[in-house]
């Protein structure tokens, strides 16, 4: 079989299936997604492709296939993308940042460490809003990714890269983060389905912090099926991270069937908030009529706090990236300034050279909200409101099965729109925030095309703490029921 006529997957099990039948290698598998890079470089999602170690690692699973099918892990000639915050032995990572250049990581984050374990071949590291602070993909020291839908346009942040790259069909599955909305955002406006599971449900270990109360591993694919196999398989405990969960791992590949009618909420103050597009509007509106004729219940609920979660997330996720981002002084890794003649010259320089604008604004705004008589004003008070979201939020899941929500203000806008506006690019995180304030599981689903714009639209559903089983089963059947594009 020809390469170049190759057949695009959306799912693991038909690449898994073709080489089983021997249609193609596994080799041939990587020639077609190191083609696809070249042909979408124009879009700058890829800061690093590792082409000679994925044909290798493609060889050897073709010698393995060969010699005993049954020996290969469960993620065999499954091709991924890594966010450039993810640590893989061996291999740069930088954060998108210039004050990492250069640095090599010495270990694999444990999410990454279980998929290269099952056998999925990583193909490269994608570009990110630095230190995954952005909504755009602009914010990086290597130059903005391009929307494939119109390269015109952003691709969402901050795991822009990772969007595009399973968009543009560079990879099957790309592995994100998601601190305030990264992984569903840029999953709404590039038409992929993006999730980000319960706090703890996935090591944060080997991922480079912005802000360890709300960080998350999150998922990338064409597919609720695909998402549900990686869950499986990076979630679970984990000695080098206190916060990851105990709790016993589901088969959630295997219970992906949802037989039972849902009862769902969504926010009046959100599909008639006033930063909304029509549009988008629409498609939601058109989602929750199709449910309500499919036998689920979907009644609006009274949310008070919409408008006050940007402040508080705000605050609080810059405080902890005024700390996190401390570890970067230019004297123990990473970039360090030549123009420096003295220790403390050495610490300003470095940091001024190495970090970009929007980094430097949040460890100001951070360090600000910490600082001596601002700290009870600003960090406690974003706290105490931080209590109030999640006991709401605990409220309405007494009574309902998931909450919808737009994954997005509106489809993906221009590049350059909202570079010198801070506070447009933050509102446009409305909808995704909520899920890391309280620390439930969250999934964006493409749901449509903008009647206008003609670009994708997402949905988002939310649902209870660890109840992620129910919230990909009940995404495949959504899923199955939306009309196929």
């Amino acid at each position: 079989m020809e390469v170049a006529t190759q057949p695009k997957y959306s799912q693991i099990e038909q690449v898994q299936s073709d080489l089983r039948e021997g249609k193609l290698t596994c080799v041939q598998v990587v020639e077609y997604y190191l083609d696809r890079i070249e042909a979408s470089k124009e879009l700058n999602i890829y800061i690093e492709i590792y082409a000679e170690e994925a044909l290798a690692k493609a060889k050897a699973i073709d010698e393995r296939l060969q010699k005993n099918a049954d020996d290969l892990g469960r993620l065999f000639g499954v091709v991924v993308s890594l966010k450039d915050v993810l640590c893989y032995k061996d291999h740069q990572v930088t954060g998108g940042s210039k004050i990492l250049t250069g640095f090599t990581s010495m270990f694999s984050a444990t999410g990454v460490e279980r998929v290269v374990e099952e056998d999925a071949i990583i193909i490269g590291r994608v570009n990110c809003d630095e230190f995954a602070m952005g909504s755009t993909t602009e914010n990086s020291h290597y130059g903005p990714t391009r929307n494939a839908a119109d390269p015109s346009r952003v691709p969402g942040g901050s795991s822009g890269g990772s969007a595009v790259a399973v968009q543009a069909d560079t990879c099957l599955v790309s592995l994100g983060t998601d601190t305030g909305g990264s992984v569903r955002q840029p999953a709404s406006f590039c038409g992929v389905v993006g999730f980000k599971p319960t706090y703890g449900r996935i090591s944060r270990y080997g991922l480079l912090a912005y802000g360890s109360s709300f960080d998350q591993l999150g998922v990338l694919a064409q597919s609720v099926s695909d998402t549900a196999l990686f869950l499986e398989i990076m979630a679970g405990p984990d000695e080098f991270d206190s916060t990851a969960s105990q709790r016993a791992v589901e088969p959630y590949a295997s219970k992906l069937s949802f037989e039972r009618k849902a009862k769902i909420a969504y926010f009046g103050s959100a599909l008639d908030h006033p930063s909304l597009d029509q549009g988008v509007r629409s498609i939601c509106q058109g989602l929750i009529e199709q449910l309500r004729a499919d036998g689920h219940t979907v009644e609006a609920v009274d949310f008070d706090y919409l408008d006050y979660i940007i402040p508080a997330y705000y605050v609080l996720t810059t405080a902890e990236a005024s700390s996190n981002l401390s570890r970067y002084d230019g004297i123990r890794y990473g970039y360090r300034s030549s123009n420096a003649t003295n220790l403390m010259e050495t610490y300003k320089k470095s940091r001024t050279e190495g970090f970009g604008t929007e980094v430097k604004r949040r460890i100001m705004l951070g360090t600000f909200v910490l600082s001596a008589g601002y700290y009870d004003a600003y960090y406690t008070k974003a706290q105490k409101a931080r209590k109030l979201i999640q006991e709401k939020t605990f409220e309405i899941f007494e009574e309902y099965d998931f909450i919808l929500l737009p994954a997005a203000p509106g489809p993906a806008w221009h590049l350059g729109d909202n570079v010198d506006d801070p506070v447009a690019m933050y509102l446009a995180d409305i909808f995704t925030v909520q899920a890391n304030m309280v620390g439930i599981p969250a999934i964006c689903l493409p749901a449509g095309t903008h009647p206008e714009e003609g670009l994708p639209v997402g949905v988002q559903f939310m649902a209870n703490r660890f109840q992620e089983a129910d919230l990909l089963a009940f995404s495949q059947k959504v899923m199955d029921a939306l009309p196929k594009s």
